[in-house]
């Protein structure tokens, strides 16, 4: 029985990390820290590659509380259940992949200049990956494919309304890689049962 220690020591750093900022940095130095270490379009084209991973461990404000235990929930279970290697593989394959597929759809717009330094940080990418990863776990059948389509739906909804921004694009974009990911568990586990009724 695996106990999840990586899920709750990154939800817990995350949160202490965005209390200590707010409480010991002025708000213009706070804000120019997040800006720095944000995976916004003037840092990613200026080679600072480092921001796809910085972006991952602040956050603009503490987390509420919600939100922090469904983040823990999700991270916690798939620890659990694949490993904390798998759930931080997912988890960075969809924050990074979300990042660059927003980043590259921002160059091609030609963004303003405040979108070209806007702040880029947070949790939320790497959550949606690894909440679509985990759909692999749900009852074949359909089930599985409601429960698929209602994420989807939820996902998409935001790009919709008119005051939608290009994070709404970048949640999308990562819950499809997520869902890419129990696509690719899915046919794994239909060629091992296969497998295990051709040699009965």
């Amino acid at each position: 029985m695996r106990v999840p220690t990586l899920a709750p020591a990154y939800v817990g750093g995350v949160q202490l990390l965005a209390h200590a900022s707010r409480r010991l940095l002025a708000g213009p130095v706070r804000r120019d820290l997040l800006r720095s270490c944000s995976t916004n379009v003037d840092n990613l084209a200026a080679g600072r590659w480092s921001t796809l991973v910085t972006s991952a461990l602040l956050v603009e404000e503490p987390m509420e509380l919600p939100y922090a235990l469904l983040l823990l929930a999700v991270l916690g279970y798939a620890e659990y259940a694949h490993g904390a290697w798998w759930t931080a593989g997912v988890f960075l394959f969809g924050h990074t992949g979300a990042t660059l597929l927003v980043y590259g759809g921002l160059r091609a717009g030609r963004p303003s200049p405040a979108t070209r330094a806007a702040l880029d940080v947070g949790t939320s990418y790497g959550f949606y990956a690894v909440l679509g990863a985990l759909t692999s776990a749900l009852p074949r059948g359909p089930l599985r494919g409601s429960a698929r389509l209602a994420l989807l739906a939820l996902a998409a909804k935001p790009l919709l309304d008119r005051g939608r921004t290009f994070t709404d694009a970048g949640h999308f974009a990562a819950l499809g890689l997520g869902l890419g990911v129990a696509g690719v568990i899915d046919r794994r586990s239909d060629v091992v049962d296969y497998r295990s009724v051709a040699n009965r």
